[in-house]
């Protein structure tokens, strides 16, 4: 009987690379023979995984840990993850967390929890972060109809805003063949998708222990990849520009997994604030990615990442900002506004920006984003594309993203659920995704 059995449940917060990473953790729970719950259920565990990119994480994680004691306050509550990793005392600190774990001690949970008894106050575990080099591969399954595939972690570069290298480590990737083994094993699970993460994806190859040599490029791991039975989408999540090689992108227009689809973080369309940033491109070389990427897939969905607000980013260069990415032929915007965050130089840097006026550019970006994916999504119409549907009931449809990232929807149809069909999109519908027709349907 399971009557007995411990019940685990999780909550993730921020990137695809930390969904991997739960589920990494959930299956090590599974093993050690607890039973998997939902988050709104009641469980014996609640393990938070954190993340340190945004000024809400905080607030974030504490309504989480308010949920999980409402439904159980005798629950063993664990934080987990990056925000873990870079303020423990401050995780711990807060009412019912029992136990910290930095970047390392994570995948090794399941050895903190066999003491079960709720602590009057919270364990750190948090690892001096230059130990956290080796490397624990992930992925995800089961959760989702994609799986999300880790190959790489940590980042050498030095952006000046950001906490990820503190809180993660250097660079290190998993080895070429444990990749094609993991990804042999998702697509062995009926799995359509498989989201290839990373914290810089695009420095794959420097070994497990982060050596400085390559060992292998992110160029030769997806022809290895591409070459994988069985696996029938590939999708590369997040790239830095200066990493996305021309020969990268050939290969993907030519390729028989990898869909035509590309997130290339930007921050700023101002050379100034870019060199301000420490990141190690100028708008000429994003601005020949996009190009080279519209000349061999013209079709191909490009999302960009951009930062509003950074010290000393002045009205003229928000709008060098606002017009470049006006200008260029992309799809989407993720739009961040910027937050000080510790022990970065770009917390001390002089002429902060006043926090009503980040909202503002926030939200002029948000704008452009709509316009942008709207005139994307108009494109698109009347071509023949190949959708993967997803799992929910969401008002009567179905939705699910062709190849290309376009969000479609249909009338529910269970056994269209983790299916992929041939299709053509018909015309936007009013809340913004696209409907569609089946092609090749037996009459």
């Amino acid at each position: 009987m399971t009557e007995n059995r411990k019940k685990v449940a999780f909550y993730t917060l921020g990137c695809k690379l930390n969904f991997s990473e739960t589920s990494t953790i959930a299956r090590n729970f599974q093993n050690e023979g607890f039973d998997r719950v939902e988050f709104e259920e009641i469980a014996d565990i609640y393990v938070i995984n954190t993340c340190s990119v945004t000024e809400n994480a905080d607030k974030q994680f504490k309504q989480v840990v308010k949920k999980a004691m409402k439904l159980n306050d005798k629950a063993f509550v664990a934080a987990v993850g990056c925000y873990a990793q870079l303020k423990p005392e401050e995780l711990a600190s807060v009412d019912g967390v029992d136990l910290v774990l930095g970047a390392t001690e994570k995948f090794k949970i399941t050895d903190y929890i066999n003491d079960l008894s709720k602590n009057d106050f919270g364990e750190v575990h948090s690892c001096e972060i230059s130990e956290a080099d080796f490397y624990v591969g992930s992925y995800s399954i089961g959760d989702r109809t994609r799986a999300f595939l880790k190959v790489q972690d940590g980042c050498d570069y030095k952006c000046t805003y950001c906490t990820i290298p503190l809180a993660r480590g250097i660079s290190r990737s998993d080895t070429l063949q444990n990749v094609l083994t993991n990804a042999k094993e998702i697509s062995q699970q009926n799995i359509k998708e498989i989201v290839l993460t990373g914290v810089n994806i695009g420095d794959y190859g420097k070994g497990e222990f982060g050596n400085k040599k390559h060992e292998h490029t992110f160029y030769e791991l997806v022809q290895e990849l591409d070459k994988v039975e069985g696996i029938e989408r590939l999708r590369i999540s997040s790239i830095e520009p200066n990493l996305l090689r021309n020969e990268t992108i050939e290969f993907v227009s030519k390729s028989r997994t990898f869909v035509p689809h590309f997130h290339i973080p930007l921050q700023s369309g101002s050379n100034d604030i870019l060199k301000k940033m420490k990141r190690r491109y100028l708008r000429e070389v994003y601005t020949e990615r996009v190009n080279k990427i519209r000349e061999v897939m013209p079709h191909a969905c490009i999302g960009v990442d951009v930062i509003v607000g950074f010290p000393g980013e002045t009205d003229e260069h928000f709008l060098e900002t606002y017009n470049f990415l006006n200008e260029m032929d992309i799809s989407y915007l993720h739009v961040f506004t910027y937050s000080e965050r510790d022990n970065t130089e770009a917390a001390n840097m002089p002429n902060p920006v006043p926090a009503n006026v980040r909202a503002k550019r926030s939200k002029m970006l948000r704008g452009l984003s709509v316009k942008k994916r709207r005139a994307f999504y108009e494109s698109q119409i009347g071509t023949n594309r190949t959708v993967l549907f997803e799992g929910e009931n969401k008002e009567g449809y179905i939705h699910g993203f062709t190849e290309n990232y376009v969000k479609v929807k249909t009338p529910w149809n269970p056994e269209l659920v983790n299916t992929l069909h041939e299709i053509n999109l018909t015309k936007i519908d009013d809340d913004g995704s696209v409907r569609l027709e089946f092609l090749n349907v037996e009459a």
